[in-house]
């Protein structure tokens, strides 16, 4: 299959690749294409600036977390009907395992170039040119394009000073070799906040972050030539894969669970495809809030608590003390990752919380915990049998006492398990992308029926 796309790429972090490949969305959406998001990499944060910036829900494509063979597929499920993609790469463009927090690096393994490589995209590489001559500039690129086997299609300069730095860097350019697609004039008027697990999420900021895109938009808009860049990303050959379908379960008539799926601006992480194979599956997939919904909705067979941030909400988590009784009394299956984690202990920073796990408390940790992660089942659970491996990562700065209960739920370190397994409740600090291991969705939906 054909579809037309491009890799936002950069030689490191904070050069841009979020404004450009953000900006670029917007940018095409405001022409009235239809345009298709995808990020690099676990990352939950990026895809839901993208989902603002193009009607569309910001998938991820990570060759750890779901397969080499899944990315190309995944890339076509979520661009059907599109007229281009753009892919939003991660950290600098060779970075792999090592930088994600994976001591076997494995090379590029899982880099924003390995997954270049795996669709045959070319790539777009943005430069921060802030404090850096026309000839740095161009000896950078020059490194980039000949060091690995990635298929450029141009350069994007961020932040350049002046008519007078642009002409001069795209001087020097003119020798590597590579169009420059545009140029971007400083812009910190449109930075984006962040805070401990980096940028805050579009649904926290609401309309704040529809601002923000807007400009974004407008910024690449005034300073690319979008023509050239769609040019680039209808160079891109068909693709030798069929797109990825959740695959259907067998269907059991009048036994449709309803499986009740945390959102809001504390539970904001979460992959797309998880929720399409639930469905898939047969359960029928419906969403609360637990900063405002004091019940979970009618009919809840199962729950499902994502990755977010209670720990800005523990107060008003708390104060919902409707939905923090019906939770804990609640004997359907429960999955939860990392915040839904959080969520179910028995308080947050001193904050009471559901008290699901018993005694477990959680508090926040000096240091940052992230990282791919390869785990063993230790416990048989809704979603997982003993013996069993899946491919997840941890993103996190809290702690929860004791690490794990008497029944874990995973084990990936020497150090020992982690996570709890307690009755039809499974809570761990590991985040998966369902896509890498199907049954578990299925295993979910089995068990609420």
């Amino acid at each position: 299959m054909s579809v037309p796309r491009l890799v936002v790429a950069a030689p490191a972090s904070g050069s841009g690749k979020t404004t450009v490949a953000t900006g670029l969305m917007a940018a095409l959406a405001a022409r009235g294409l239809a345009v298709s998001p995808h990020k690099v990499g676990p990352d939950y944060i990026d895809p839901g600036y993208h989902a603002l910036a193009t009607g569309r829900p910001g998938r991820n494509l990570d060759p750890w977390l779901t397969s080499e063979e899944l990315v190309a597929p995944l890339l076509l499920h979520g661009a059907a009907g599109a007229d281009v993609a753009v892919i939003e790469g991660v950290m600098g463009l060779y970075d792999g395992f090592a930088g994600a927090g994976v001591d076997d690096s494995g090379g590029d393994f899982a880099s924003t170039a390995h997954v270049a490589a795996l669709l045959d995209a070319p790539v777009v590489l943005v430069v921060d040119a802030a404090a850096a001559s026309g000839r740095s500039v161009a000896a950078t690129v020059h490194g980039f394009r000949t060091f690995g086997n990635v298929r450029f299609g141009g350069v994007v300069l961020n932040r350049v000073g002046s008519d007078a730095h642009e002409r001069m860097c795209r001087d020097a350019l003119a020798d590597v070799g590579l169009p420059v697609l545009g140029a971007l004039r400083r812009h910190d008027d449109i930075a984006t906040p962040s805070r401990h697990l980096g940028l805050v999420p579009a649904a926290e900021r609401d309309a704040d972050a529809v601002a923000t895109v807007r400009r974004m938009g407008e910024l690449v808009a005034e300073s690319c030539d979008l023509d050239a860049v769609l040019a680039v990303a209808r160079s891109a050959p068909p693709l030798a894969a069929a797109p990825w379908e959740p695959p259907a379960a067998e269907q059991v008539p009048g036994r449709r669970p309803r499986i009740a799926v945390a959102g809001g601006p504390a539970f904001t992480f979460g992959y797309a495809e998880n929720e399409e194979l639930l469905e898939a599956a047969g359960a029928e997939v419906v969403r609360f809030d637990p900063l405002r919904d004091e019940h979970l909705p009618p009919g809840t067979r199962g729950v499902v608590i994502g990755g977010g941030f209670p720990e800005m909400y523990a107060a008003e988590l708390s104060a919902n003390e409707p939905l923090r009784r019906e939770l804990a009394s609640f004997t359907g299956p429960v999955y939860a990752e990392c915040a839904g984690l959080l969520y179910l202990a028995r308080e947050l920073d001193g904050a009471p919380m559901c008290g699901v796990l018993g005694d477990v408390t959680a508090t926040m940790a000096p240091r940052l915990t992230l990282g791919y992660r390869s785990a063993v089942a230790v416990s048989d659970s809704v979603v997982a049998r003993t013996g069993e491996r899946v491919r997840g990562h941890e993103f996190h700065r809290t702690v929860t006492d004791p690490g794990h209960g008497p029944t874990p739920a995973w084990q990936w370190s020497p150090s020992g398990p982690e996570g709890f397994v307690q009755g039809a409740c499974v809570a761990s600090y590991l985040h998966l992308h369902w896509a890498g291991a199907p049954h578990l969705a299925r295993r979910m939906v089995d068990s609420c029926r």
